[in-house]
């Protein structure tokens, strides 16, 4: 029973260590396109069957790849798997600083139905090639394609060949595929079966043919830039599979951009090489001099902070020693303008203090009222004890105490009896 369970513990390490260190060698070319497929064929006899029926083939299945000890994949390597049930590819474009180092990438295939994993290594071995780079490299849009289909073997094969027909080089390379997603390209619409779109570069060792030059023709720049279809002669080679887009072709000649920039290179002053994109990097001398910031405190604090103050003294001596006060002015004020205006405060004075005490008149609207149809009037009730400013403008003249009968006029004549 020991020795049954010993085997079985057994056999399950080694069914872990296979899983974990099979690795698979590739070896790929600098400056050329990379594609590696990974199969869920493969992968699927990794896993143990599912003990329920089913088709093991239809498990879906994703894959992780990262570099080995690091979490993401290198920057020139990409990967794509559209659905779970497809396979996945890891493609890009190595370039020649990564030749002689080996690059160890980490596959782990994850079953979603069964939640078991398998851990390969790749391992990517960049040879060095005589050809690259390319000297003429040309870049195209296809419009009706997405990265997996393009980066079939056939499909890839039908567009390398057909741009040989139209170039006619004795070398011709795919040198990278990127997704127009990837280029800052939109999600197309699920409607019409639309694609994304995707970036093919090709190179090859002979100028560009005439056909290709056409796009840079006055004419067609004109017709791109009104958002029309240039006229391209040799795009029917192209229409029958691939929907290319003129307007966004786009031709390198590495020979003259490495001319142009080893000359703007000579004419500049001498310095060293800064990363990709920043130009030179001149660093500063070893004999630096000190710097005296005295002047540069003058100018910025002592010359406002002095001119402040002497504003300061100025406005001082205006307000406390400048002032006349009222002895000066009454000597310099004639007598009989003095006495003048004394003799007006005074009866200003004696005006306010008489005011004071003088008694004020009953309002016109607190008088009596006659009533035009009763024929009576009403004497308003003024007690000494109300206050003449509360005291309201009209009295009710209902429930009235004093009230004043008007006698009614008679007319005279004979007629009256």
């Amino acid at each position: 029973m020991c020795a049954s369970a010993t085997a079985i513990w057994v056999a399950i390490v080694v069914t872990i260590l296979s899983r974990s260190h099979a690795d698979r060698n590739v070896y790929p070319s600098a400056g050329v396109l990379f594609v590696h497929v990974l199969e869920r064929e493969y992968f699927k006899g990794e896993f143990p069957p599912y003990p329920k029926s089913g088709d093991v083939s239809s498990d879906p299945i994703t894959f992780n790849t990262n570099l080995m000890g690091y979490p993401d994949r290198p920057g020139w390597l990409r990967y794509i798997q559209r659905t779970l049930h497809s396979d996945g590819v890891l493609y890009g474009s190595p370039t020649a600083r990564h030749v002689g180092k080996p690059t160890v990438i980490e596959i782990t295939a994850y079953n979603r139905r069964s939640f078991e994993t398998a851990r390969h290594n790749l391992v990517i071995n960049i040879m060095d090639t005589e050809e690259f780079p390319l000297p003429y490299q040309a870049e195209f849009y296809i419009r009706n394609m997405n990265v997996e289909e393009m980066l079939a073997s056939e499909v890839l094969g039908d567009f390398l060949g057909a741009v040989k027909n139209v170039w006619q080089p004795e070398r011709l390379n795919a040198i990278n595929i990127t997704s127009a997603l990837d280029r800052g390209g939109r999600v197309p619409l699920p409607i019409n079966d639309l694609k994304e779109g995707v970036y093919v570069m090709v190179g090859a060792d002979v100028p560009f043919s005439s056909c290709l030059r056409e796009v840079e023709g006055p004419h067609n720049q004109l017709r791109c830039s009104q958002e029309m279809e240039p006229s391209i002669s040799c795009d029917k080679k192209f229409r029958a599979q691939f929907d290319i887009d003129w307007c966004k072709i786009s031709l390198v000649d590495i020979a003259k951009m490495v001319s142009v920039n080893s000359q703007n290179r000579h004419d500049q002053s001498p310095g060293i090489l800064a990363p990709e994109g920043f130009g030179e990097y001149n660093p500063p001398s070893e004999s630096l001099k000190s710097h005296d910031y005295f002047s540069d405190f003058v100018v910025t604090l002592a010359v406002p902070a002095a001119v402040a103050m002497v504003l300061f003294v100025i406005l001082g001596y205006t307000m406390c020693c400048r002032r006349e006060g009222v002895d000066k002015r009454n000597m310099q004020t004639p007598d009989i303008q003095l006495a003048h205006h004394s003799s007006i405060q005074k009866s200003s004075k004696e005006l306010r203090n008489m005011s004071k005490n003088r008694e004020i008149s009953w309002p016109l609207s607190t008088l009596p009222v006659f009533n035009p149809v009763s024929g009576e009037v009403v004497a308003p009730i003024h007690p000494d004890s109300y206050e003449t400013t509360s005291m309201p403008l009209m009295q009710a003249q209902t429930n009235l105490q004093n009230q004043i009968t008007i006698p009614q006029q008679r007319p005279s004549g004979k007629w009256y009896s």
